[in-house]
């Protein structure tokens, strides 16, 4: 079973990453979907989705909960049936999840990618990071500045948010850990607490509503 961390952030909030490693239909056993999920998991044409899929199950399993438990809103967005928060990524051999007792939550998964650089400008200024020489630097911070808002955006679920527009991330620096972030949208504002790590060429990303 290769759970690969586990992050007690606070007493109220966890958060579980998982290496798929194992085969389908290793990952099937013991576990047991609902109609819905199952339907989901059959359109999935590639087998990592599946297995990724399957694996976001058994880290449930860790946290207590079963499939049954799990719920989404007509905004895609998941739910635990007890009330409590979750979220859910995962990204290529990598799933994760984070469950919160109080406050909404949204985590993200990245493998650090070369193409992020290209399509930058489509999220976030350009501009900004001009100071960046080194091309490994400038892939790593742009990688979490997109997890960052892929978690905030994962938080406010909302039809027609914009990376670009509503989602803003406090600079930091290359020996930080943490940020925060805002969202402004319709007149309102919401502010976050962001967390980053960097494992085996990946970038996770997890956001906690203030």
């Amino acid at each position: 079973m290769p759970l690969y961390k586990t992050i007690t952030v606070n007493p109220r909030i966890k958060l579980y990453i998982w290496k798929v490693t194992e085969s389908e239909k290793e990952l099937s056993l013991n576990i047991n979907l609902t109609n819905p999920c199952q339907q989901r998991m059959d359109g999935m044409k590639s087998e990592l989705h599946r297995r990724a899929f399957l694996s976001i199950r058994h880290l449930m399993g860790l946290a207590g909960y079963v499939d049954q438990d799990l719920f989404y809103d007509q905004a895609g967005k998941p739910h635990l049936k007890d009330g409590k928060h979750i979220s859910i990524t995962h990204s290529y051999q990598f799933t994760g999840i984070i469950i919160s007792q109080d406050d909404e939550v949204g985590i993200d998964i990245e493998k650090q990618r070369d193409k992020i650089a290209i399509i930058g400008h489509k999220f976030t200024p350009m501009e900004d990071y001009a100071g960046i020489v080194s091309p490994i630097e400038l892939v790593k911070k742009l990688t979490i500045i997109w997890g960052a808002k892929e978690s905030l955006y994962k938080i406010y679920a909302t039809h027609g948010l914009s990376f670009m527009n509503h989602i803003y991330i406090h600079d930091f620096k290359k020996t930080d850990s943490s940020t925060t972030g805002l969202i402004k949208y319709q007149g309102s504002l919401t502010n976050y607490s962001i967390s980053f790590l960097e494992f085996e060429g990946f970038t996770c990303v997890y956001a906690i509503k203030k």
